[in-house]
C-alpha cells in the first residue's frame, strides 16, 4: 500500500474510531432528530456532564457533530447525517447474522 492510500484509510479509521463507542452512537442517533444541549444529552444518557462532553468532543473533532452557542448554552447537532446510512448498513449486517444463526439452530441434525 502506498502512502497516499494508507493516509486515506487512516482518515477513514479515525472517523470509525470516533463512533466506536455505544454512548457516541447513541448521541449521533439522538442528534439526528434534534439539536440538544449537553445538559439534555446528559439526562438522556444517564452519565455525568464531563463524560458526555468528552464524547461530544471526540465526535466534533471527527467532524460528525457541530456545536452552536445560544446564549449561555451550547447546542449540538449532527453535522454529517450521512453517518446514519452507516447505521442502516450495520443493522443489515446484524439482521443477516441473526438469520444465519437462527437457521443453524433450526436445522435438524443430519439434514442440510
Amino acid at each position: 500500500m502506498d502512502e497516499k492510500t494508507k493516509a486515506v484509510f487512516e482518515v477513514r479509521a479515525q472517523i470509525i474510531r470516533a463512533m466506536a463507542h455505544p454512548t457516541r452512537l447513541y448521541i449521533v442517533e439522538m442528534l439526528a432528530s434534534e439539536k440538544m444541549c449537553v445538559r439534555a444529552l446528559t439526562k438522556k444518557i444517564g452519565a455525568d456532564m464531563s463524560t458526555v462532553s468528552k464524547h461530544l468532543a471526540v465526535l466534533k473533532n471527527a467532524g460528525i457533530v457541530q456545536d452552536e452557542k445560544s446564549g449561555s448554552q451550547i447546542f449540538y447537532n449532527l453535522k454529517m447525517p450521512c453517518v446514519l446510512g452507516f447505521f442502516k448498513c450495520v443493522e443489515t449486517v446484524v439482521s443477516a447474522n441473526a438469520r444465519e444463526r437462527l437457521n443453524l439452530i433450526t436445522i435438524k441434525p443430519g439434514k442440510k
